[in-house]
């Protein structure tokens, strides 16, 4: 995989509007987590907006609907994405996602190599999450138990 990026996305839909005291406490350290990404070592790219309910840019929502959170990242390595995602300040705010975000069913996370010098947009997210949704883990998208399996 020497030529080849991990990109993950992640959605969800917020309990309330952006401007809710309900979700105000993760509205307001949205920054300071994406920030600690950006400078982890590994990390790539960012979508613009990433994390971001409700952004102008239509491209950046689901459904058209605002309450929709959409988190697009790419990373040199899994380890690199694994240390940010377990072993930061995020996970802190991943374990009480609950408190933020509508519970989920269905999957809502999915990771898939690309090339180094690729982007991905959040369609492309989306279609493999769709796929990972319909199909299961595969090459072609998977969670964090096939990616452990893999390498």
């Amino acid at each position: 995989m020497k030529d080849m990026h991990l990109a993950e996305l992640n959605v969800g839909r917020l309990l309330a509007p952006t401007d809710d005291p309900k979700v105000a406490e993760f509205m307001e350290n949205l920054d300071r987590i994406n920030g600690l990404g950006k400078r982890m070592p590994g990390f790539v790219w960012m979508m613009e907006g990433s994390g971001e309910p409700g952004t102008g840019n239509t491209d950046f929502k689901i459904d058209g609907d605002p309450q929709y959170v959409s988190n697009l990242t790419v990373w040199e390595t899994a380890e690199t994405l694994e240390k940010f995602v377990w072993n930061t300040l995020h996970h802190k705010f991943y374990e009480r996602r609950d408190e933020w975000f509508e519970h989920k069913t269905d999957k809502h996370f999915v990771m898939w190599w690309v090339p180094k010098d690729h982007r991905p947009t959040l369609q492309e997210g989306l279609a493999r999450l769709d796929h990972l949704r319909e199909k299961g883990d595969s090459d072609h998208a998977f969670g964090w138990a096939y990616l452990r399996q893999a390498t």
